[in-house]
This record gives structure tokens, C-alpha cells and sequence, in this order.
């Protein structure tokens, strides 16, 4: 399942990588890419978006509602 988040916190590539790290440890077979210029999160996981959401706020960032 492919997840598409706008992340408008995100700021520049240090805290993409810092997320991206953060939603790995806690699902290390999703495949994440994320776009800081774009302010785009795209994972693809088995994992529930409600877990991707969660972990994104958890990193101090805010998901802009579609």
C-alpha cells in the first residue's frame, strides 16, 4: 500500500533523513521516500497510514489534511 503525505514542516534534507530514519526503526520494511523540497512523504508498507501518521507527528512535524 502506497501513502502520500504533505508534510509542510518538513525543512530542509537533515530533518528528511532524521524522519526517515525515525519511521525506518519503527517499520524497517516500508520504503520511504521523502521530498523536502516538495514536502512530500511517500510510503509504501503493509503498515496502517494511522501508524505512518503517527510517527510523522511524533517527529515534531504536521500533516497537511488532503
Amino acid at each position: 500500500m502506497s501513502l502520500k503525505f504533505q508534510v509542510p514542516t518538513l525543512g530542509d534534507e537533515q530533518s528528511a533523513q532524521e524522519l526517515k530514519k525515525l519511521i525506518l526503526t519503527s517499520e524497517p520494511d516500508a520504503n520511504v521516500d521523502i521530498n523536502p523540497q516538495a514536502k512530500t512523504v511517500t510510503i509504501d508498507s503493509e503498515a496502517s497510514e494511522e501508524t505512518f501518521k503517527q510517527l510523522i507527528i511524533a517527529a515534531g512535524h504536521n500533516i497537511a489534511s488532503a
